[in-house]
Order: C-alpha cells, then structure tokens, then sequence
C-alpha cells in the first residue's frame, strides 16, 4: 500500500516512521509512505499557505491554493482506487469497520488540517471523505493520520509478526479485549486466573469470551447494543453479569 500525506509539519510525520508496526511495514516494503508540504509550492515571497475567514472570527484558514496543487500532485502518484481523506473533527468517527475497508483500498492520500480547518471549496473538490478520531479537538491532522496510518498497517498481510494479533484484537469482533496476564504468576498477592493456567484450551476459549464480552458490557455498552449475540455469547454474558452481583463489594 501507498499513503501520501498532506502536511505544514511533515516532521510530525516523519519522525514517527522509524518505530513499531509502521517502521515495520515501511521496511519490509509493505508499506510506502510519502509526506508533501503545501507550503513549498506556494508561489509568494512569504510561503503563504493560509488567510483569515470570510465573515470574520478567530484563527486562520487553509487557502484553496497552493494545498490543491499539492493534493494533485500527490494523487498522481498513488494507484488508482486511491482514497482521498481529509482529518477533521467534522468527519465520520473512525472505526474498526472503516480501517478493514482502508485496508483494502491500494492507496491513501492524508490531508492533515491546520488551524480553523481548509477552505470548504477545497474538501469539496478533492476530498472523497473526512475521517475524525474523535469528539474533541487537536491541534492538527498529524496525529489523527498516524492513527489512521498505524490502524490500517495492522491488517495488511505480513506486518504483525503473528497475523492472529489483528485477528484478535478489541473491536475486530465489535467487542472489547479480555484481560491479558504474564509472567510472574503472582503480583501483590493477585494471582493470574486459574483457567489460564488449566491448559484447556477450551476453557480458556470460553473465559476469555466471556470477559470480553462483560468488559464490554460494562465499559462500553453502546457496542453491546449494536451486536445481535449468538446464544454462546448470550449464555457467557448471562454467566459474566451473575458472578458481579455475587462478587465482594470491595472486589
């Protein structure tokens, strides 16, 4: 996969490459990630890249040009059935289910917003969708696109070093992740679950079910709610939700 992203500080980008699942992907060739930065075609004196909103109010706005000749560009050198994503507090929330389709897709180009966002003609013109990662605000687009950059490598083929790592993970299934444990057995006199240690794998299947769903249950229940749940994973919860009404108050 090729991902171009569009940036005013493309050392925000860059300096993340080098590390974890990304610089993984970028060496073992998986992945190639390229960064532009508007301002370098601006063709005034001064690099001008933004100006004050019509109709007044605080900060500044990305003009039309010279960011639209850098998008251009930029999609002129992705494949075909690239997506074009703009990051703005304004898009849809990334999900699970939005990274799996990225993840198909042969390219992204990434224009990562500044200060009171771009001019609207230029998301109108050049943007196939926005993409938030949340509901509050940051003060760029970098990071929202490394978010999307290290969420979509996850699941292209031959990153993870165990491909059930991305299989496994929260919300692939729409539910949280169970609790993890490691080395030593006891910590502070809490010891790891007697089913992790039975060596039933079975067992410890039907565990580690049952805590994602009540963790989800508990943490998340909006996700619950959108789940049409199996009558295993009826049961589990059923059983999960009984054992916290018997549980020590202090448990």
């Amino acid at each position: 996969m090729r991902i171009h992203i569009v940036t005013l500080f493309p050392e925000l980008i860059s300096g993340a490459l080098g590390y974890g699942v990304l610089g993984r992907a970028i060496a073992g060739e998986i992945l190639e990630v390229a960064v532009s930065n508007p301002r370098d075609l601006a063709e005034d004196r001064h690099a001008t890249v933004d100006d004050r909103p019509y109709g007044g109010g605080p900060g500044m706005v990305l003009k039309v040009e010279p960011t639209r000749t850098c998008l251009r560009q930029a999609r002129a050198a992705l494949p075909d059935g690239s997506r074009s994503i703009y990051l703005s507090a304004q898009g849809a929330p990334l999900d699970h289910a939005k990274v799996r389709e990225l993840a198909k897709v042969p390219g992204l180009l990434l224009l990562a917003g500044r200060y009171e966002g771009v001019d609207e003609r230029l998301v109108e013109g050049e943007i196939d969708e926005e993409l938030s990662i949340g509901d509050y605000v940051v003060s760029g687009g970098e990071f929202p696109a490394l978010v999307v950059m290290d969420a979509v490598a996850r699941l292209l083929p031959g990153v993870l070093g165990d491909e059930l790592s991305a299989e496994q993970d929260s919300f692939v299934d729409g539910l949280l992740d169970c609790p993890h444990y490691t080395r030593p057995e006891t910590v502070d006199e809490e010891s790891v679950p007697d089913v992790l240690l039975s060596g039933n794998h079975e067992d410890i299947r039907r565990w580690r079910r049952k805590q994602a769903l009540g963790r989800t249950w508990m943490r998340r229940p909006d996700l619950i709610e959108k789940l049409i749940l199996s009558d295993e994973q009826q049961e589990l919860l059923s059983e999960f939700v009984a054992e916290q009404k018997t549980r020590p108050a202090n448990g």
